[in-house]
């Protein structure tokens, strides 16, 4: 799946120049369409609708989430193909989301309606890694203008990955019993797994049961990658032969079971979610996860009176993550001083309650209002293991704590045929505290006595506003555009991680960056104000042709972005020497900047008609720009996505599915320097998909890099994933995370 365009009479060079023609492409498409025979077949590649979708959001479709499912056990994988989207690289399952240039926790990400909270120090258990790719059902984006009713504590995009629906039995049918069983292999890492889902209902009642589990080794690159080694006397001891990446691997169990309840226009569903993933290693980060239990629960009322309808959620979930050191990594002390590695533990606890009614009041005019609590519990601590962790527990959060109480109000009116409005306000209020903290030993005191004498308690009054317009002059246009003003304040390990030692610095590591961070308590909520517009030309059925063009431009006051520590003293990895250090990893503290970001997503698909015997065959791409800038320092934003696109051509024959997809990557020149953080070259990467479907099977298979091509990711991070890695030189700076090399999957998924 990755063909870098990059030869030795190129090397290095981005591959800017051959993205151009893909916009006079996309551009292009409905000229296309129009060239084919009135008599087109409809396509599954369909235009969104106005009247279907709401305000500002998209879909991925059935097909794409199927098919991804067998390429990928990462969640956040399914959704590549939408505009804006791309993905931070992790663990095998644990991807994150960036839309627009944000990512983590700027968007806001709900599974199954849940606000689900990261709980670890690097951000190893985001909220989709808690959904497998066999349990989602439906998912869906809101990346430009976000809506009050599905935003709050969030500067970017809404994200809603949902699980299947309850199901009943027909009136008259008695009762309903169906279900699944699917498997897959994935000939990169020898990947492996299989899916269960059963479902028992009557007509007022429904049960439904899913389980899946998921392996996988460490992955290859391609070309025999080998990590740029350090000096003799720092390689560490186990140095992975070939081409492996180390500390890819992972092992993931999922289980859920919902109960429902229906009678006539009420409905009351229950969800319990257990997740035990094993161990799952990262590529770039100093340590591994090594545990992650998980227990949810999520019920769900919804009704529908004679004033409108109301929904009511309250759920519950408890996380606790295990990490140390994987089979990859080492710690600099040695297994020959009895050191049981570094091992680091964290509960998280997270309660919702929400409550929203939509009440027409009129044929022309809608509101929506809500509230919204959320209680969030963490503590993060580090047991004594001998040399200089001891003798102490070592408590890097303790009693942390952050509440959010939200209150919202929307009017929707449709003005006419042509015209629609939407105005919204969110009232959002968050409190922070932290308890007192201890380091291993004395040494430490030097940070944890001020930061223990100081007031820790913080209280955030946030406002959201959101003013959205759709215009719809005729059968073939739509046009949306709208101002957001949205707020987020800072999650506790940016407020509450205290201590300078370069150890403890270096397993604050949210972005996979090889650099270590310090949390700063008097930081602000971030807050940003968003334009944005989307121009959707499509014929009059929405299915033989489309194009959607979205500019957007967001500045963010008080943006969370890092800044150099320096001046410590003791055992603070904080010197001066760290303030101008280049060619190295280096310690930041988070520090409220000023930044904008602005770009824009170019999409489209033709219908190019049916082909005697080849059948039907389609044409669709994505193109996406994003740039992001420190106002404050004049510095690029970290992890930036440079200009990307798709282009696939997929062919329907009966029951058969094929797709041919050239993704391409602009090289990464606009970097973080604050950070030291490394450029890439651009590449190119060609997949193909297909899929062969019976009345109660279906086949799917595919080649990711078919010409098993090298690359190195824009957003893969920095490479840390063998050796010594705890130590601050022991690990080569100035290596990326190499992608994956050829891969064939195949997955079968058995109907009963």
């Amino acid at each position: 799946m990755t063909t870098p365009f990059r030869s030795r009479a190129c090397s290095g060079r981005p591959f800017v120049p051959a993205l151009r023609p893909l916009c006079a492409l996309l551009a292009a498409l409905p000229f296309a369409a129009f060239a084919q025979d009135a008599s087109l077949q409809t396509i599954t590649i369909k235009a969104p609708k106005a009247a279907v979708e709401p305000v500002g959001a998209s879909s991925a479709d059935a097909d794409t989430l199927q098919s991804g499912r067998a390429a990928s056990s990462d969640t956040a994988s399914l959704l590549r193909n939408l505009p804006g989207v791309s993905l931070f690289g992790a663990g095998g399952v644990s991807s994150l989301p960036s839309v627009h240039g944000l990512s983590d926790d700027r968007l806001r990400i709900q599974v199954d309606g849940m606000d689900l909270v990261s709980a670890c120090g690097n951000h190893m258990n985001p909220p989709l890694s808690y959904i497998d790719p066999t349990r989602v059902d439906s998912v869906r984006l809101f990346a430009g203008v976000t809506p009050v009713s599905v935003g709050g504590d969030s500067i970017g995009a809404t994200i809603q990955v949902n699980s299947p629906a309850p199901e009943f039995a027909a009136p008259g049918q008695g009762r309903l019993i169906k279900g699944q069983a699917g498997s897959f292999y994935r000939s990169n890492g020898d990947g492996m797994g299989a899916h269960l889902s059963a479902t028992y209902a009557t007509e007022q009642t429904s049960l439904r049961y899913d389980g899946s589990t998921a392996e996988a080794g460490n992955y290859h690159a391609a070309r025999g990658f080998k990590p740029a080694g350090p000096a003799a006397a720092n390689k560490p001891t186990q140095w992975l032969a070939g081409d492996e990446v180390g500390s890819s691997s992972y092992k993931t169990h999922n289980h859920a079971l919902a109960y429902a309840l229906r009678n006539d226009a009420h409905l009351v569903e229950m969800r319990l979610g257990l997740q035990d993933i094993p161990y799952q290693n990262y590529p770039n980060q100093r340590m591994d996860m090594t545990g992650n239990d998980s227990h949810q629960f999520n019920l769900r009322y919804q009704g529908q009176f004679a004033w409108g309808q109301l929904q009511a959620r309250a759920y519950h979930e408890k996380t606790r993550h295990s990490m140390n050191f994987g089979e990859d990594k080492q710690f600099w002390y040695g297994t020959a001083n009895n050191v049981p590695g570094m091992p680091m533990d964290t509960e998280g606890k997270t309660t919702g309650l929400q409550v929203k009614g939509d009440v027409p009041l009129s044929a022309r005019d809608t509101l929506r209002v809500g509230a919204e609590l959320q209680n969030y519990r963490l503590n993060d601590w580090w047991l004594p293991s001998g040399g200089g962790m001891a003798p102490n527990t070592f408590w890097n959060i303790r009693d942390g704590q952050r509440d959010r109480f939200d209150a919202y109000g929307e009017w929707e009116a449709r003005w006419n045929p042509q015209w629609l409005s939407q105005l919204g306000l969110r009232s959002s209020h968050v409190r922070m505290n932290s308890g007192a903290v201890q380091g291993y030993n004395p040494n430490y005191n030097m940070d944890a006595t001020p930061f223990n004498a100081r007031d820790r308690k913080r209280n955030d009054s946030n406002i959201d506003l959101t003013a959205l317009a759709r215009y719809t002059p005729n059968a073939n246009a739509t046009y949306e555009f709208g101002f957001a003003h949205k707020t987020r304040s800072p999650n506790l390990y940016e407020r509450y991680t205290w201590s300078t030692g370069g150890m403890a610095l270096r397993m604050i590591h949210m972005v996979g960056d090889g650099n270590g961070y310090v949390g700063n308590p008097d930081l602000k909520p971030e807050t940003a104000n968003t334009l944005s517009a989307t121009a959707d030309w499509h014929d009059t059925t929405g299915e033989r042709w489309g194009v959607k063009f979205t500019p957007y431009l967001t500045y963010v006051n008080n943006y969370i972005d890092a800044e150099r520590c320096g001046g410590g003293g003791g055992m603070s990895a904080c010197t001066n020497a760290n303030l101008t250090a280049s060619n190295t990893f280096v310690y930041l503290r988070f520090a409220n900047q000023d930044a904008r970001l602005h770009g824009f997503d170019l999409s489209g698909f033709a219908d190019l008609g049916k082909h005697g015997p080849w059948g039907q065959f389609t044409l669709s791409g994505v193109l996406s720009y994003v740039q992001g800038k420190n106002r404050s320092t004049g510095d690029n934003l970290y992890g930036i996505m440079p200009l990307n696109a798709r282009v696939a051509l997929t062919q329907r024959l009966g029951a058969w599915t094929g797709s041919a997809e050239l993704q391409m990557v602009g090289g990464k020149t606009r970097v973080s320097a604050v950070r030291n953080e490394l450029p890439t070259a651009g590449y190119g990467l060609v997949n193909l998909r297909g899929s062969y479907e019976w009345k109660q099977v279906r086949l799917d298979f595919g080649i990711d890099n078919l010409f098993d091509r090298f690359y190195n990711h824009p957003q893969g991070g920095a490479y840390v994933g063998q050796g010594m890695t705890m130590a601050a030189t022991a690990v080569p700076w100035g290596v990326r995370v190499p992608g994956m090399g050829r891969s064939f999957n195949v997955g079968l998924t058995v109907k009963f």
